[in-house]
């Protein structure tokens, strides 16, 4: 059986990329605020995902969906961020290639923040938590899949992760879609991949040399 597997993002070490580039974007937010431990309002209201004026206004601030992924409000924000995409980051190079890992991060984070926007809710909001729980969410639900064990234990343990993450001034819808992507994500990336297996495993148990 002969079975090809996509080239790892661990070759490219995109979680340290990314950790590295939020962090050069927090200083120069802090640099142009003047403040280091707190982002200032000014910059988090055009950077940052500003709901009432992309819903009022629209186009061009919805350059603020993917902005806001990138910006943090303090210190102890940013901290916490980076912490989690070390965790969850790394093991997901190991399980995906670079596409793969750069859709789920961009396209979970971007999802959660259309969740956010689609609430109607008129409140700011910056960070890269939804990105995050993607990749967590395509992390646990690829590792059961390709384990052909039940998701059940996954989906249980992700409920569990997102709500002790329910707090004052935490932006939860942006959390459920990035969560909800990622499961959706690793789900599928997980079954694709299984039916590839299977898929070689017929063709060369069937082959009859002449």
């Amino acid at each position: 059986m002969i079975v090809k597997v996509p080239k790892s993002s661990q070759a490219y070490k995109i979680t340290y990329i990314l950790i590295v580039l939020n962090i050069v974007l927090y200083i120069f937010c802090a640099f142009v605020g003047g403040n280091a431990f707190e982002i200032d309002y000014s910059v988090v209201n055009v950077l940052g995902q500003n709901n009432p004026l992309i819903l009022t206004y629209g186009f061009p601030f919805y350059y603020q969906l993917f902005t806001s992924m990138f910006i943090h409000a303090d210190l102890m924000h940013i901290g916490g961020n980076l912490l989690f995409l070390l965790i969850f980051g790394l093991r997901a190079e190991e399980m995906f290639s670079l596409p793969e890992y750069l859709s789920i991060y961009l396209l979970g984070g971007l999802t959660g923040n259309l969740l956010s926007l689609a609430s109607r809710d008129p409140i700011i909001s910056v960070g890269a938590s939804g990105a995050i729980f993607a990749l967590f969410g395509a992390c646990i639900i690829y590792d059961r899949k390709a384990a052909r064990q039940s998701i059940i234990g996954a989906l249980v343990f992700a409920f569990f992760i997102f709500v002790i993450n329910i707090g004052q001034n935490v932006n939860l819808l942006a959390h459920l879609g990035g969560l909800a992507f990622g499961l959706i994500a690793g789900y599928l990336l997980a079954s694709k991949r299984k039916s590839s297996e299977e898929h070689q495993y017929i063709i060369n148990y069937s082959y009859q040399p002449t």
